[in-house]
């Protein structure tokens, strides 16, 4: 039996699985195929090539100038190392305006670059092209939150929800989102009691950044796990998990057991 038939792909069922167990799920973000098998190795359950490639690979102040093409040429690298976790990739800035562009941009993330899910950032706007995408058999993660394709409209990375109004509003979208038909939700930047809210109110799997230790998974941008942040410049919600470990697969497998047992994020780390 080759190795590529002992091996068993996280899916949409699985992960769905977890949340039904209270598995919590470790997913960080990866650019290339070494790191990807390194991620692959210690037991990420999913693994996202994101748009945040344009402000840790590619030096961008913000994720906006991050093209279709861009995150295709990572995810196919991403691919060739990635066999057991669930790939899923980000869809950019602009590339999912209307439903029939982004089903057109989707369908290349799964045909040509070799994901298993797209990422798209927005609210009960987005439902339609939710819909469109889930009826062509194209997995969904929706994004709500601080959503940074959107830096320039809001014109800093803060905390969203804080307001009663903002916070049930965010409730309604992800309902909506889960209804169109979305596989997974994730959080940014958001108070632990909404995240705990939102995650009691959707059938689907929750994944936090910034959103506390509620959620059913987290997720961590790569670079801040292995302390390439600067100390000024690390988010409240990320750890270093590189010091104290002897290496990056071990600091990896940290951060994956971390999650497992709910040990992060701690209190230090949510709003």
């Amino acid at each position: 039996m080759s190795r590529h038939q002992e091996v068993r792909r996280t899916t949409v069922t699985r992960l769905q699985k977890l949340k039904a167990e209270g598995e919590k799920i470790a997913c960080l973000t990866a650019y290339d195929a070494s790191f990807a098998r390194a991620l692959d190795a210690a037991g990420v359950d999913v693994i996202l090539v994101g748009d945040s490639l344009g402000m840790v690979v590619q030096g961008h102040d913000t994720t906006v100038p991050v093209t279709v093409e861009d995150v295709l040429y990572h995810t196919r690298c991403v691919a060739r190392g990635c066999e057991r976790a669930l790939l899923m990739a980000d869809m950019p800035f602009m590339s999912y305006p209307t439903p029939e562009r982004a089903l057109d941009n989707a369908a290349r993330f799964l045909q040509e670059g070799g994901a298993q899910m797209v990422k798209l950032e927005g609210g009960a706007a987005q439902e339609a092209t939710v819909r469109l995408l889930a009826l062509n058999g194209i997995p969904v993660c929706a994004h709500l939150g601080l959503k940074p394709q959107s830096i320039h409209k809001l014109g800093a990375y803060r905390v969203q929800g804080r307001e009663a109004a903002a916070a049930d509003a965010m409730v309604r979208d992800a309902l909506a989102l889960a209804e169109a038909g979305a596989d997974l939700l994730l959080l940014e930047c958001v108070p632990s009691a909404l995240a705990d809210r939102i995650r009691d109110a959707v059938t689907i799997p929750v994944i936090g950044i910034g959103a506390g230790a509620g959620c059913d998974g987290q997720i961590l941008v790569l670079h801040d796990v292995l302390g390439l942040t600067g100390a000024g410049d690390m988010p409240r919600f990320a750890k270093d998990f590189l010091a104290g470990n002897d290496g990056i697969e071990a600091a990896v497998r940290d951060y994956v057991e971390q999650v497992k047992a709910g040990r992060f994020p701690a209190a230090e780390h949510a709003f």
